[in-house]
């Protein structure tokens, strides 16, 4: 069952470690109920950078 999916844009990638980053999306407007906030660990090798967009979709298995 499909939970949520949005886009955003990513503002930060962080390294975590040798295996992993976190992409982070933290807009300003935290007030604003349509603005979805996400940190997701990624497997290295994943080539998202700081503003690119992506999708997000969070599903309930």
């Amino acid at each position: 069952m499909k939970i949520v999916e949005f886009e955003a844009t990513i503002e930060f990638v962080a390294n975590i470690n040798e295996q992993k980053d976190c992409l982070m999306s933290q807009d300003k407007n935290y007030e604003n109920p349509e603005v979805l906030w996400f940190n997701i660990d990624v497997p290295k090798g994943h080539g998202v950078k700081a503003g690119d967009r992506v999708r997000v979709t969070v599903e309930k298995i």
